[in-house]
């Protein structure tokens, strides 16, 4: 554990705090250490949320810009709906454990990009570096670009996160089904579908 954030120093408090319990006092208490899990559901201040959000509005011709921070931070992303069946697999054992859910595979914020430019028919070209690198798009809906904002760099940043789910599959029979072009696809869509209401 390496917690970069006061949100991850309170998980692994929580974390410390079922395993004690667990221990010292014979309590059924599994912990569940989740790595990135996301839908269309997710909150929009989180990167995921942010960029599903931004490019649907400028596919469809809404929005003109999206300011995004670090593009190749990397984070082991999958589907919600995946993890809620490992979480409740955790909970049919005959004995409580601690278990990694988690893809297995990392991707950079940049990935996501592309794969959302992918899913909602936008053509993408990266042009300059570093702070001053931008993603000019371009689709039947619309025209924008993707700008780097200083802004939106954490102070304390963690630049790879990879999970290893190996205990899951083993013990539950649990591995995430929905591919990470599905679940950025299904965030997309979802965006465009709140557009048009």
């Amino acid at each position: 554990f390496y917690p970069r954030s006061p949100y991850g120093m309170a998980k692994v408090f929580a974390h410390s705090a079922t395993v004690n319990y667990r221990e010292a006092h014979g309590l059924f208490a599994a912990s569940g250490i989740l790595f990135n899990h996301e839908s269309p559901l997710r909150g929009p201040e989180f990167v995921t949320r942010k960029i599903a959000t931004g490019l649907a509005a400028i596919a469809s011709g809404r929005g003109r810009e999206l300011r995004l921070g670090n593009l190749d931070a990397k984070r082991d992303w999958g589907f919600a709906g995946d993890y809620v069946v490992g979480m409740h697999q955790m909970l049919q054992l005959g004995e409580a454990t601690d278990f990694v859910l988690a893809t297995g595979v990392t991707q950079s914020v940049r990935n996501f990009i592309t794969a959302a430019c992918a899913a909602l028919d936008l053509s993408l070209k990266w042009e300059g570096e570093g702070l001053g690198e931008t993603g000019l798009l371009s689709g039947s809906g619309g025209q924008g670009k993707i700008v780097i904002d200083p802004a939106y760099f954490r102070p304390s940043e963690v630049d790879f996160l990879l999970g290893d789910p190996s205990k899951a599959k083993r013990l539950l029979g649990w591995s995430a089904r929905v591919s990470f072009e599905q679940l950025v696809e299904m965030m997309c869509t979802a965006e465009m579908d709140r557009l048009r209401y």
